[in-house]
């Protein structure tokens, strides 16, 4: 029969037991060794976010070249056959009606055209007609053109400015992608030092919890002695014995911290999809301690601004929005365009005659005129332009709005660094006297002077001190990460060079 003595202590060697299967990923066999250093460079290899954002920033850069293509010239020819029937009046005399006369036309047309940067259309290109029929009993009459053609925009669609406005729009939508993808770069780097720091803070924990078990078995093993000789009660015994096992739970929770806090740093630096990710492990190096340093946020708020991806952005979908309102202010205007053309004609029975003809530049032709077309009101360009406005203003808000919240976020940041900095400070004293109440604790309780309930109550408030330290050094190196972040200068201070991929 189990005795209340024998339970408790079976209960203790199972909890042991359980504890022994939860040993710190640093500790096992094919650990993969990690730097800080080593994370951030595989994240900026393999991390998903990266890649996805990487795809952005080229497409982008794509699209610049697609709206570059307007100015591309375009070689179109065509060749057209055609025959007619012509009816012919009926004789007023005689009221007769003459055979229908019968027309066949070959057309060939060759031709380079295309755009150019001031809104000019033009068309290089020749062409060539044969017609016969019964009019001439079906002989070759070959027609012939080589010459110009231009539309000149006068008002709508003059100039540089809205024939160059889709690739400015093109090249500000690249800039704000190429801002995106260093954005998110930036973003996976200080994702890749926080998840580097939890594991580190988490390791830690899980040692604290080692040891304050270990405190804890020495403490029993002291007392099971005090007892064999009579100098303790049982219930010293028991009470030290329960506290182990309050302890191993303790363990067992700081291990599952580490494997979750590992596999969240896994799969930052890693594009494994599959299981195997869980299996693998990691032995971080421990980050050196983090540099005292006293920042100054209203000096570093100019530089936030000149380095901040999300500003730099919100200033190029500004001017963005501001090419997008010029344009559509000059659709409100009326369509007038100047028309010409310019060159020689050729026509003979021979078509080599007729092509000779054009060469010599004979007989010279030319035109010119003007097409004017104005809508009765204006309302889907009024519409627009009143749109676009909008949108430029909406950016220029967004811009303010976004500075403003720099300032607070940047002054935040600043702050929380002062705070961290002190807790630092305030923990660590902590945690030195804990330990020295713990000594003179356990010295009062070998003279008979004090309890086992006393000693193992400071051996917690040791193992908490150790462990708000650990938390108050990780949350330092972090402010002192965010802080970076939020001025925009992360990937110059660790030398790191973004290159959006092609």
């Amino acid at each position: 029969m189990l005795t209340p003595r024998r339970l408790i202590a079976l209960t203790f060697l199972l909890l042991i037991a359980l504890s022994s299967q939860a040993q710190p990923v640093t500790a096992e066999a094919g650990a993969e060794p990690l730097t800080l250093n080593d994370a951030i460079q595989r994240a900026l290899a393999k991390n998903f976010a990266i890649k996805v954002e990487g795809f952005d920033a080229a497409i982008a850069a794509a699209r610049v070249t697609e709206s570059l293509g307007k100015f591309d010239p375009t070689l179109s020819g065509n060749f057209t056959y055609s025959e007619s029937f012509n009816p012919v009046l009926a004789d007023p005399v005689t009221g007769v009606r003459a055979a229908p006369g019968y027309t066949k036309n070959d057309d060939y047309d060759v031709g380079l055209g295309g755009l150019l940067p001031w809104g000019m259309t033009y068309r290089l290109g020749t062409s060539t007609t044969n017609t016969r029929g019964t009019f001439n009993a079906y002989a070759d009459n070959f027609s012939t053109f080589a010459g110009v053609n231009a539309t000149q925009p006068l008002l709508r669609n003059f100039g540089f400015g809205p024939t160059l406005a889709s690739i400015r729009i093109a090249m500000a939508n690249r800039g704000i992608s190429q801002w995106a993808f260093r954005q998110a770069v930036m973003d996976t780097v200080t994702s890749v030092i926080f998840a580097y720091h939890d594991l580190n803070f988490a390791h830690a924990n899980y040692r604290s919890a080692v040891r304050s078990r270990e405190l804890a078995l020495g403490l029993l093993a002291e007392n099971e002695k005090r007892f064999k000789v009579g100098s303790m009660s049982e219930y010293d015994v028991t009470s030290a014995r329960s506290r182990v096992a309050s302890r191993e739970e303790g363990i067992l929770s700081a291990a599952r911290q580490v494997r979750e806090t590992e596999n969240n740093l896994k799969a930052l630096i890693s594009d494994d999809k599959t299981t195997a990710l869980l299996d693998r492990h990691l032995a971080i190096e421990p980050p050196p301690p983090a540099p005292i340093v006293v920042v100054n946020a209203a000096d570093d708020f100019r530089t936030a601004l000149d380095q901040r991806p999300d500003y730099q952005q919100a200033r190029i979908a500004l001017k963005r929005e501001g090419i997008s309102s010029r344009l559509q202010r000059n659709q409100l205007l009326p369509r007038v365009d100047l028309v010409g053309s310019y060159g020689y004609n050729g026509y003979d029975a021979d078509l080599r005659t007729s092509r000779q003809q054009l060469r010599n530049e004979d007989y010279h032709a030319y035109s010119w005129g003007v097409v004017v077309s104005v809508p009765l009101t204006f309302t889907t360009e009024r519409g627009r332009y009143r749109a676009a406005k909008l949108q430029e203003r909406q950016a220029a808000t967004e811009l303010e709005r976004l500075e403003q919240g720099i300032v607070v976020r940047v002054g935040n940041a600043a702050g929380q660094i002062e705070t961290t900095q002190k807790r630092v400070q305030v923990t660590r004293h902590a945690r030195e006297l804990a330990q020295t109440t713990l000594d003179a604790e356990v010295k009062r309780l070998r003279a008979g002077q004090s309890s086992t309930f006393f000693v193992s109550q400071q051996q917690e408030i040791l193992s908490g001190a150790e462990v708000r330290e650990a938390f108050a050094m990780s949350d330092y190196a972090k402010a002192l990460t965010e802080y970076d972040r939020q001025l925009g200068v992360t990937l110059a201070k660790l030398n790191i060079n973004v290159d959006p991929p092609k």
